[in-house]
């Protein structure tokens, strides 16, 4: 198969790309502000972000497609900063595929490599080898005739990333891949996409602001924010312990307030004082206090008793709504005191009350999370080194 050499060169202990201190201004405005980070060989890292944080400049300029105000691009040890586009043999894909209208699939995928040939000395036979082999790797075996306008979304987009695996490039940078993609076809492809790609053990850097999209994908995720890095990790890792105030509100966690630790148990907010695990604070120190919204547990006349959930903190108040998301109800809840709080509960619990209700939730301390109050930029500003504790703020 095409890429069966890749398993013999990719070690996953070895740097492949790295990110050294990049800034880059367009017009006067700052685009990127002090970005570092690495990559492992065969790794899979996703650039999350809002629009306009600076994902795609970051990524055109590691193509080479831009040159950075300051700072180094390093692929395996050496400064490509001065190869042209050309010759870095890295793969990119953008959101519309770029597919070639007048040609069939077997032509599109082809195209890459009949462009290389006179310096890899490739035969036709060689060539068509090697399209039929991508082809199979994506699903779509067989389909080598097929006109482009007959192809579904899904497949353009299979055709498009076979175009750019096939080359066998070093680093394949995919830029919002799937977002012109119906939701049902994205979510399907997502899966498929990781296997595809940690099948093959290349490199990859996937542009995307959409967070599932990026958790499904990825081994790490780097969230960016207004040019630089708020946070590097695992997507577990970045849900479980967001590392900013930022980085919560982005992964649609909205129970934020301004509080104080009280004891090594318990911290006090707007919503009165809750039992959480205190880790890396003090009592008296300033925090912002985060209640995950999957950390209620609804309680009712069939809920066990209070005393079997022990630290759990009750918290009463009027159900706002109760909207119906399929597996679970999102509830807004206003409590006795503070803003309103949001919940995500089973579709079993969420039954038993209607909006206009007085409820109780208990609260897990494990889902209360502590975030510094003034989370600051630069620790979050790390290597994307994964043995490197600093990349698991």
């Amino acid at each position: 198969m095409l890429y069966i050499g890749y398993e013999a060169v990719c070690d996953p202990s070895m740097t492949a790309l790295e990110v050294v201190d990049i800034w880059k201004t367009f017009a006067g405005l700052s685009v990127l502000r002090a970005v570092s980070f690495t990559v492992k060989q065969g790794e899979i890292v996703c650039l999350l972000g809002p629009s306009g944080c600076g994902k795609t400049t970051l990524l055109r300029i590691i193509a080479g497609l831009e040159t950075p105000d300051r700072g180094r691009i390093l692929f395996e040890g050496r400064d490509i900063g001065p190869v042209p586009p050309h010759l870095r043999n890295f793969g990119l894909m953008f959101q519309d595929y770029a597919l070639f209208p007048h040609r069939n699939v077997f032509e599109n995928v082809a195209f890459g490599l009949r462009m290389r040939r006179s310096t890899q000395h490739d035969s036709s036979e060689r060539i068509a080898q090697q399209v039929r082999e991508v082809l199979e790797l994506v699903g779509l075996r067989d389909f080598e005739r097929r006109n482009v306008h007959e192809l579904s979304g899904g497949e353009a987009q299979r055709v498009a990333l076979a175009r750019s695996l096939a080359p066998r490039p070093r680093l394949l940078m995919l830029d919002e891949p799937l977002g012109s993609l119906d939701r049902i076809t994205r979510e399907r492809l997502m899966v498929e996409l990781r296997d595809i790609l940690t099948s093959v053990h290349v490199t990859t850097l996937y542009v995307t602001h959409d967070q599932l999209e990026a958790f499904s994908v990825a081994d790490r995720a780097i969230i960016m924010n207004l040019g630089q890095i708020e946070q590097i990790g695992t997507p577990e890792e970045i849900y479980r312990r967001p590392a900013s105030e930022f980085v919560a509100r982005f992964l649609g966690m909205t129970n934020l307030s301004p509080g104080q630790v009280l004891s090594t148990d318990a911290v006090a907010c707007e919503w009165g004082v809750l039992h959480s695990v205190v880790d890396g604070f003090r009592p008296g120190d300033a925090v912002t206090v985060l209640i995950r919204p999957e950390a209620a547990l609804l309680m009712t006349s069939t809920t066990e008793a209070y005393s079997t959930l022990p630290r759990h903190t009750l918290v009463s108040g009027r159900l706002i709504s109760r909207l119906f998301r399929g597996e679970h109800y999102r509830i807004q809840l206003q409590p006795a005191q503070g803003k309103p709080l949001t919940f995500h509960l089973s579709t079993i619990e969420a039954l038993h009350v209607q909006p206009g209700e007085l409820v109780t939730l208990a609260i897990n301390p494990l889902g209360v999370v502590l975030l510094p109050a003034n989370a600051r930029r630069e620790k979050a500003s790390v290597q994307a080194n994964p043995s490197s504790p600093a990349s698991l703020l």
